[in-house]
């Protein structure tokens, strides 16, 4: 399988101490790959960083063949991101939200697609709210609906189904599931929750102030560590010194 993001002795430094310490890992075709770590861990800005909305202090990485710091404009349309802690303004409703999106993204057939996506996220009924009035949970799903309406070759999501009950959380990873597998697309997750992780990832890094401290499938490092699930992994490594 081709590698769609290769990412080399990437580093990012605030106030002289390494965030991001000297990483280096593929995300291949087809693959679902998840970024695991303790609050401060470095996942954030990695992610921030694959964006583009960072500059590394060192290191490289590539999308789809292209430089991100040298091309990022020309592979925007192509990939797409996802988080509850970023916010969509607030004062518009969420159809024009998902209206004003799909102009930047070139969308045709504008109004059919945000039909579409709000009935499968299960948030059509929430089109004429204003996005700053919606629960935390109703807001993680618009989002999640912002972030496919140009169908990307590369999904980015952070905590995709935070605050949502479930029943909710159930449906957005077989929603998730579905979407990567018709659309042969590739997604990195960042997560807290290890049931998800382990039902959706296949193949996870585990960072550990800045650096990746290990990597591989989740049934891989089950074995490794000897643990029944992975919650147990994370606790094992985010509590070794």
């Amino acid at each position: 399988m081709n590698n769609l993001i290769e990412v080399n002795n990437l580093t990012k430094t605030f106030k002289g101490v390494n965030v991001v310490d000297n990483i280096s890992f593929n995300l291949k075709s087809g693959e679902i790959k998840g970024i695991l770590g303790a609050n401060g861990a470095g996942k954030t800005t990695t992610i921030a960083m694959l964006l583009g909305l960072l500059i590394p202090s060192k290191g490289s990485v590539k999308i789809l063949s292209e430089d991100i710091l040298k091309n990022r404009f020309t592979i925007l349309n192509r990939i797409n991101f996802s988080s509850p802690y970023v916010d969509l303004p607030k004062k518009l409703t969420v159809r024009q939200n998902l209206y004003v999106y799909s102009m930047l993204y070139g969308i045709k057939n504008i109004n059919e697609k945000i039909k579409k996506i709000s009935k499968q996220l299960g948030f059509e009924k929430l089109l004429y709210s204003k996005t700053g009035e919606l629960s935390s949970g109703q807001k993680t799903r618009v989002s999640l609906g912002k972030a496919i309406l140009n169908t990307p070759e590369i999904l980015f999501l952070d905590e995709p189904t935070a605050s949502l009950d479930p029943d909710s959380a159930d449906r957005i990873r077989t929603f998730l599931e579905n979407y990567c597998r018709k659309n042969k697309s590739s997604m990195i997750l960042a997560s807290h929750n290890m049931y998800e992780v382990t039902r959706l990832c296949d193949s996870v890094i585990m960072m550990k102030d800045g650096k990746i401290v290990d990597e591989g499938t989740p049934k891989s490092l089950l074995k490794k560590y000897g643990k029944k699930n992975l919650e147990e992994v994370f606790l094992k490594i985010t509590r070794t010194n």
